[in-house]
């Protein structure tokens, strides 16, 4: 016998469509969802949107995407997750994505990866403690012409190295930007 501490469907349901009466963040999402007119092939724009505004995509928000595009949350669920730029758990002030792509892996990648973690002091994946820094890597992020690359907190950085890249960890950590 499986047991679970999550509350039944329904009532998770529910409780992310109370949400929705007081939080503006939802009411902006609606704008959203009518923008792209509740079109059930809008889904990875709508779950862009919806980590824009709520940092990261909770259970309860897919549920309520689900609900609006009249879709199985599984299908919400399984888009979610197979993209690495959508995250199911809050994240650090900062973020770096390694790219372990052919290109990136062969130029380098591995040791950059190395470096950053010894730097966090976490694996790829986790966010360290003081929830400076989140540590992720991605199967491509489409720059091999400049491999190998790192994104900080958004932006490309292209041809890193293991020293670079440990630099910019222990800067955030330190100082908390930059």
């Amino acid at each position: 016998m499986i047991t679970t501490t999550h509350p039944p469907r329904g009532r998770r349901l529910q409780a992310a469509l109370e949400h929705a009466s007081g939080d503006k963040r939802f009411r902006i999402l609606d704008t959203h969802l009518k923008r792209h007119q509740h079109r059930p092939d809008a889904l990875i724009e709508i779950l862009h949107r919806a980590q824009e505004l709520f940092g990261y995509l909770e259970e309860d928000l897919l549920l309520y995407v689900a609900h609006a595009l009249k879709l199985p949350p599984g299908r919400v669920y399984g888009v979610a997750t197979f993209y690495h730029f959508f995250t199911l758990k809050p994240q650090g002030e900062h973020t770096c994505v390694v790219c372990l792509g052919t290109a990136c892996y062969v130029k380098g990648a591995r040791e950059i990866l190395r470096a950053v973690e010894a730097a966090a002091g976490v694996p790829s994946g986790q966010t360290t403690p003081d929830k400076r820094v989140s540590l992720l890597s991605a199967r491509c992020i489409g720059a091999c012409g400049v491999a190998p690359a790192v994104v900080y907190d958004g932006t490309v950085s292209v041809r890193q190295t293991p020293e670079l890249a440990a630099d910019r960890i222990r800067q955030w950590r330190s100082h908390g930007s930059g």
